[in-house]
């Protein structure tokens, strides 16, 4: 054993609890906010079994942790440098992978999008509505300033609700988050002007951006 092996052993801590892909796709379901391991199975779409397991594994590496509230068990992240260094992390990875950047085309599509710095500056123009297309809750728990909560599941029959001169802004929860390119389809075949927010709601977050809860 070279002198500094346990020093490595770990830093590979961290390391092994971001080998898996549902640790990490379970990470992002609780950088929007904290939720039981039942909210937490069915947002991933993992069996609940393997949802606790994978969860031991980000606690014993101190990226996640839990509250009791009665009879349920709400897990968070541990603090928001967890929530900032998945940002770099992603960010990293999509500048290192040229298959990263191709999954990721594939699953979201070539829509222009708009950035955070972007729609920042926009946030007071009357001509953009932001919408928020994700679950009703995770709208009450933090949102975009002034963003309208329409879930996916009911934007069809909503539409009339929208100013049809508006310039929508829409996003979902993450990076990978497919739900607000579905929601700019549907509104352009509506004959909507849309955009995509670049990053969804955690690109928001994690840039510091203010947020209304």
């Amino acid at each position: 054993m070279f002198a500094e092996e346990p020093i490595y052993e770990q830093l590979a801590r961290i390391g092994k609890a971001l080998s898996g892909p549902v640790r990490l796709r379970l990470l992002d379901v609780l950088d929007q906010r904290e939720r039981t391991v039942e909210e937490l199975a069915r947002a991933a779409g993992v069996p609940l079994k393997n949802t606790s397991a994978q969860l031991q594994q980000l606690r014993a590496a101190h990226l996640v942790t839990s509250r009791r509230d009665g009879t349920r068990v709400y897990y968070r992240l541990a603090d928001e440098s967890v929530s900032r260094f998945l940002g770099a992390f992603q960010a990293f990875a999509g500048e290192r992978l040229a298959d990263l950047r191709g999954a990721v085309s594939d699953r979201l599509g070539d829509l222009e999008g708009v950035t955070a710095d972007e729609l920042a500056a926009r946030l007071a123009d009357p001509s953009t509505l932001v919408l928020d297309v994700r679950s009703a809750a995770d709208y009450a728990a933090g949102h975009v300033p002034g963003a309208v909560s329409v879930p996916m599941a009911e934007l069809r029959d909503r539409l009339g609700e929208l100013p049809a001169s508006a310039e929508i802004v829409a996003y979902c929860g993450g990076p990978y988050c497919v739900v607000s390119p579905e929601a700019v389809r549907v509104l352009r075949a509506h004959g909507r002007s849309a955009r995509p927010l670049d990053g969804g709601y955690l690109a928001w977050r994690r840039d510091g951006k203010p947020l209304e809860r």
